[in-house]
């Protein structure tokens, strides 16, 4: 991460924060710098773990961990640890909040510019609407359809969003599905394997 090692077990995810904050307080020749305890105990990170340990059903030791020994030290779960780094970091915290801004964004891009190319791919078919092919692309990614939901997508959601529209134009444009009623009834067979089989 830049300049800095950063650690992390196989077995559970966590990330080593005494590691990092060693490496940080060096590397601005810090003696008695930020400690890890200093982080842990404020507010908002206590506030911050009960929100992970809820939205995540994780107890305390799925979130931080102390061990001893050769490989001990503070591990954290990984939001745990992003956070733990942006508050050791300004900068950092500024990298990651432009990474994910910047990644929503693409994300969302993609997603328009897609679309863009399943309606131009769709004019080849017979009898298409439009309003109908948008309502039937939201029940397949987001289980629902509404305003605005490509406005508050998540980017795992635009990043699906764009995908299936890719692979819908592209199955138009090799000859694969021959008019809109075809289309739709490809989309139907797409919502049912993924909602259906998750229910």
């Amino acid at each position: 991460m830049g300049d800095f090692e950063v650690l992390q077990r196989t077995k559970d995810g966590m990330f080593n924060a005494t590691s990092l904050l060693k490496q940080w307080n060096k590397s601005n020749n810090i003696k008695r710098g930020k400690e890890v305890n200093g982080f842990l105990k404020s507010k908002p990170t206590k506030e911050f773990m009960e929100a992970l340990a809820e939205d995540e059903n994780l107890n305390t030791n799925q979130i931080v961990l102390t061990n001893r020994g050769k490989k001990g030290g503070t591990w954290m779960h990984p939001y745990l640890f992003i956070d733990f780094a942006m508050w050791l970091n300004p900068k950092f915290k500024l990298q990651v909040i432009k990474f994910v801004y910047d990644q929503l964004i693409e994300f969302r891009h993609d997603a328009g510019d897609n679309y863009k190319g399943l309606t131009a791919s769709a004019t080849k078919l017979k009898g298409v609407d439009y309003s109908v092919l948008a309502k039937a692309l939201n029940w397949i990614v987001f289980g629902i359809h509404g305003k605005g939901l490509r406005q508050t997508a998540s980017q795992e959601e635009l990043k699906e969003l764009a995908e299936v529209q890719k692979k819908l134009a592209f199955s138009i444009d090799m000859g694969m599905i021959r008019d809109f009623d075809h289309l739709l009834k490809i989309m139907r067979k797409m919502y049912d394997e993924k909602h259906n089989k998750a229910a």
